[in-house]
Formats: structure tokens, sequence, C-alpha cells
């Protein structure tokens, strides 16, 4: 049995699988803008996003708690991508991906973090799969000063 205790705010969804797309980017296109641009052309709101392949540079970062901002640095070369995994919701009325990544470079050294615009396809597959049943919009959060999911 498991209790959770008073006063711990927590969210709980139960969502429906809805539709899933999977495709192919272009070379050149900004991976985080291009995946954007499918939810939004689709009216997708709620869902998960993965992909597979490599990117010619890369941008990610870091959210500095103390100071309560994001840190990007730039990845240059050829890269793979190892892992990514994102979810899609609600920010200022529009579908808003919010994705971590890692990415090998030629010498299997590791790199990773919040993906963020800037980062250039060279060739990549996707999965976008759409929930239904719930809607989670992101606002800021006064303990974090992220954009989460608001209770």
């Amino acid at each position: 049995m498991f209790d959770i205790a008073e006063g711990v705010a927590m969210i709980i969804e139960q969502v429906e699988v809805g539709r899933i797309f999977i495709g192919r980017l272009d070379r050149g296109d900004d991976l985080l803008q291009a995946l954007t641009g499918i939810c939004v052309r689709e009216k997708l709101f709620l869902g998960r996003v993965e992909t597979i392949g490599a990117v010619e540079c890369a941008r990610v970062g870091y959210y500095d708690q103390r100071n309560r901002e994001y840190r990007f640095f730039e990845l240059s070369g050829e890269l793979e991508i190892l892992s990514f995994m994102g979810n899609i919701s609600i920010k200022d009325d529009a579908p808003f991906i919010h994705a971590h990544t890692s990415f090998a470079d030629a010498s299997g050294a590791v790199w990773g973090g919040h993906l963020a615009p800037g980062t250039k396809v060279f060739a990549c597959e996707y999965t976008i799969q759409e929930y239904t049943g719930a809607e989670l919009v992101r606002g800021l959060d006064a303990s974090t000063g992220l954009p989460l999911w608001e209770e």
C-alpha cells in the first residue's frame, strides 16, 4: 500500500493514446523547431516525442537552480543522437516540447541536457505519440522559477 503524504503537490492525469505520427526531418532543419511545427500543424497539445539520428551541431543546456536560469552551450561537429525524450504540453496557448537529449561525438564522449533551438539536423527519424483525455498547461512555478505543469 502506498500512502501519499497530505500536502504533497502532485499531478496525476489518466490519458488515452491518440494519434501516432512517425516521420523524418529534413537535413538542416532545426530539431526543436521542426518537431514543434509538426505539433502546431497537427493541433497536438499533449503527448510524447522520441527521435533517433544525427545532428551537425547541437545546442543544449542545464538549469542553474541557484540563479534560476538556463545556461546553454554549443556542440559542433558530427554528433549521434543517443537519446531524446520529450513531452508535449501547452505553454502560452501553443504546443510546447520539453525535451532532454544526449549526443555522442566521434570519440564516444557524451554530452547532453535540455534541448534548445539551434540544433541542426543531419538525419532524424521521429515518433510523436498524442495523448487525449487531459490538458496540461505550463505556468511559472514560484518555488523553482521553471514553467511547470500547473495543478
